[in-house]
């Protein structure tokens, strides 16, 4: 008799397995560290200080401060240790540093508009049911219909050459079917845990530990894994 088929869960599990393994130690290392950023905040009353001013620098420039510490954590940083670690191509260093940036500027200014709005919503506090209600819109509904396929789509075009024409060809069923929940399987792994932890800050301080979790994950991921590119975007 033929061997039955395995299931579209069992596949798309062993698809995303690397990802998950990848993810999975330096999630806890990001986990601990985001946890005692914010045991000091509400702990150590000397810390306060240092929080003010970024706060200060938060409300002072507003969108423009998530599109540039955004752009240098998850851009400029990510960018500096593929080219260091001679993952780019030759002569793609100008397009790929570009792309970085680009990407990332246009994301720190869409994260601060999520953040924004689930505080408008659901309040600027950090009771756990609040702190609930955010991590499920950002993981379960805002990760799913925007951040991983935008993420799959930006990042497969850019190793297709930034040429759409040999890109499009790959936005298949095995594509929205595999690849995409792949990556989401590869970012919840991280971000879930990550996010409840970043909402448990003042919304003033969301952004900065987001940089800051993002900015530690990359240089971890590269580390361990440094021939996993895909692990290192949310």
């Amino acid at each position: 008799m033929p061997k039955s088929q395995p299931s579209y869960f069992r596949t798309l599990w062993l698809a995303s397995l690397s990802g998950v393994r990848v993810n999975f130690v330096p999630g806890i290392a990001l986990w601990v560290i985001g946890i005692l950023v914010v045991a000091v905040y509400y702990g150590v009353p000397d810390s306060a200080g240092v929080f003010d001013r970024i706060i200060d620098l938060k409300e002072r420039y507003g969108y423009a401060f998530s599109a540039v510490s955004t752009a240098t954590f998850g851009g400029l940083i990510p960018f500096i240790c593929l080219l260091c670690s001679k993952r780019v191509p030759h002569g793609a260093a100008l397009s790929w540093g570009l792309f970085f940036l680009i990407y990332w500027t246009v994301r720190g200014v869409e994260v601060d508009a999520l953040y924004r709005a689930q505080a408008l919503l659901f309040g600027d506090n950090a009771e756990w049911q609040t702190i609930l209600t955010k991590v499920v819109v950002d993981q379960f509904v805002y990760c799913p219909i925007w951040s991983a396929p935008i993420t799959a789509i930006s990042y497969g075009w850019k190793d297709a050459g930034f040429s759409w024409k040999a890109y499009r060809p790959q936005l298949n069923r095995d594509f929205f079917l595999f690849q995409v929940p792949s990556v989401l399987l590869s970012i919840w792994i991280v971000w879930i845990p990550a996010t409840a932890i970043i909402y448990a800050l003042p919304l003033e301080l969301q952004i900065p530990l987001f940089n800051l979790v993002l900015c530690f994950f990359v240089l971890l991921i590269s580390v361990l894994d440094p021939e996993s590119e895909e692990a290192i975007i949310r």
